[in-house]
């Protein structure tokens, strides 16, 4: 058994077919019957956030060949570089509500842990370049599907307008955030973002 350093693994993306095994005997059961159990509620805050990210690495055309990283300091890295957080939020959730949840997202900075190296970085800080607000803004209990991209709406907000705000810098409400940026639907993704990548470097 080493006794050394444990350097980081880099996973790689698994066949949906790929089956548990006890000594090399298939048990009959798949990584897709864990995906399925595991990640269905579309829904639940985790997974919706989760979810959302993939949504959006689609629309803008990133190229998702390596796992999801989950403790990178952004969710997604365009092809030209700009570093993505991804946002989200919904009016409904899966457990009884009463009432329509209150639409906010969480823009506090944070200490990032590096993976590489198991150290995490000594200030706070908005690592990304430019933020997504993904709101599942389906507001019928009966009909929401998370899958079904036309109940998304979009806001994309460069990271240098975030830190401009004199209110909060812990989180932004829907109205606030319609202040500041437009609404944006899924066909406008990808040229909103390489409008707002464009303006980083001007």
């Amino acid at each position: 058994m080493s006794e050394g350093p444990f350097p980081r693994i880099t996973p790689t993306l698994r066949s949906a077919i790929d089956p548990f095994t006890d000594n090399t005997v298939p048990l009959g059961y798949t990584l897709l019957d864990f995906w399925q159990w595991s990640a269905s509620d579309l829904l639940s805050n985790a997974q919706r956030g989760i979810l959302a990210e993939f949504i959006i690495a689609r629309a803008i055309g990133i190229e998702l060949t390596q796992p999801r990283q989950e403790w990178d300091a952004y969710d997604l890295v365009t092809k030209d570089g700009t570093r993505i957080e991804v946002k989200s939020s919904s009016y409904l959730q899966t457990w009884h509500h009463e009432k329509l949840s209150k639409v906010s997202f969480s823009i506090r900075k944070a200490k990032f842990w590096d993976p590489s190296t198991g150290k995490v970085s000594p200030e706070p800080t908005h690592a990304a370049d430019i933020y997504v607000f993904a709101l599942l803004a389906h507001k019928d209990k009966c009909s929401v599907d998370p899958m079904q991209i036309e109940q998304w709406r979009f806001y994309v907000v460069p990271t240098k307008e975030l830190e401009k705000r004199k209110r909060s810098q812990h989180s932004i409400t829907l109205p606030s955030l319609q202040k500041i940026a437009p609404e944006l639907r899924y066909s406008d993704l990808r040229a909103e973002i390489e409008r707002g990548s464009s303006e980083l470097v001007n």
